[in-house]
């Protein structure tokens, strides 16, 4: 045969052929262990000793022998296998979601109720996959989600959106509720107007009531009287619990809210809910995890 080519193909087929018979020691045995015929073994092993530019095997009458060559390709052929069979099954774990990770972020209150539970309706189908999760503001959210940093992010918005470079899956309105002092005059009520809370001392995340959940109720001309700045969630509800004032709740962080207040629904015409809404990059594929994780934020009649 002429001289070995300066490079190989080597096609993955061919190798598993070569490895075959190198294992079961003839043409003969090899075709029924691959599948082919006798004459099928003994073309392929001639295509590959083309490639190699070298005899692979000795022919002899009672079977095939490795030449020094087909040895010294033997260990890299069957490492490349190996390397192959291992792509292929950790593919296939990624699909059947028995290895992988999952990367979500949300904002506070979504990260109170919603995210903890898909996050365990997830786990509790795929105990194998690893969860982060990050939390932040919805502008530093979807500069993750961009970034690739994230997979998911749970988001909001005072109104229904688009934003180019995001796929915006709606997920819920989250209306507001204020949140009341044991005894309060409005404690029992099913809806609250703002008019009728003018003259409450409010808890607020800051002095500012544009930079809090406050901020719908100015487009209204609601002036709110801030008594305290208390930027946590529970040191809110602990106020509101001793007397001092009432504060905004979110409907989705009412299941997570203590029992010694009381919730009243405000009046949808003087807050609007907000718009939350699962992003993902667009034209991204997702991953196996990211998409399950999807689907389970995602409403059925979505």
């Amino acid at each position: 045969m002429e001289s070995m080519p300066l490079s190989h193909d080597f096609a993955t087929p061919l190798l598993r052929v070569f490895v075959a018979v190198a294992r079961l020691g003839s043409f003969t045995a090899a075709a029924p262990d691959l599948g082919y015929t006798q004459s099928a073994v003994s073309r392929q092993i001639s295509a590959l000793e083309e490639e190699a530019g070298t005899a692979l095997f000795d022919r002899l009458p009672r079977g095939v022998r490795l030449t020094e060559p087909g040895r010294r390709l033997l260990g890299h052929a069957q490492a490349v296998l190996d390397r192959l069979d291992a792509a292929r099954r950790d593919l296939a774990n990624l699909q059947a979601l028995t290895t992988g990770s999952l990367r979500v972020a949300g904002f506070a209150t979504a990260d109170a109720v919603l995210v903890p539970q898909a996050i365990r309706a997830f786990q509790q189908s795929y105990p194998d996959v690893q969860v982060t999760l990050r939390e932040g503001f919805t502008p530093g959210l979807l500069a993750m989600v961009a970034d690739g940093d994230v997979d998911v992010a749970v988001v909001s918005f005072p109104r229904r959106h688009h934003i180019d470079g995001f796929d915006l899956h709606k997920l819920r309105d989250d209306y507001m509720y204020v949140a009341l002092p044991p005894g309060h005059a409005l404690a029992g009520a099913r809806q609250v107007r703002l008019k009728e809370l003018v003259d409450e001392n409010w808890i607020a995340g800051s002095t500012k009531p544009e930079d809090t959940l406050m901020s719908s109720c100015l487009r209204k001309g609601f002036q709110p009287k801030i008594g305290f700045v208390a930027r946590d969630w529970m040191a809110k509800q602990g106020f509101v619990a001793a007397g001092v004032g009432v504060t905004l709740i979110p409907s989705l962080a009412v299941d997570a809210c203590r029992p010694d207040i009381s919730l009243v629904l405000v009046h949808p015409d003087d807050i609007a809910p907000r718009q939350i809404y699962a992003a993902t990059a667009s034209g991204i594929t997702l991953s196996p995890a990211a998409q399950a994780f999807l689907d389970l934020l995602t409403p059925v009649d979505q």
